[in-house]
């Protein structure tokens, strides 16, 4: 069942709810009963394990996040068809 979190506009109170996704969302605060409950936006609490494609991975293998190593005989841009030149 997901976690969802809630925030009180009236006392400020926030609070984490394990809920059915068909259940009807909570309007009264548990803190100061006032009818300003609301459920907030989170990010999702899941991550993918195991074999498959993930937000790293390319086709080729190569993940954009990893750059080669720069040797430090050679030059970081050999043909100067970077940025820096």
């Amino acid at each position: 069942m997901p976690i969802y979190v809630y925030r009180c506009a009236a006392c400020g109170h926030a609070d984490e709810h394990m809920q059915k996704i068909a259940d009807a969302a909570l309007t009264e605060c548990p803190a100061c009963h006032a009818d300003g409950y609301q459920k907030q936006v989170t990010a999702a609490g899941f991550q993918l394990k195991g074999t498959g494609w993930y937000a790293t991975d390319f086709k080729g293998g190569a993940a954009a996040t990893s750059a080669p190593a720069a040797s430090s005989s050679t030059p970081a841009c050999p043909g100067g068809g970077c940025a820096c030149h």
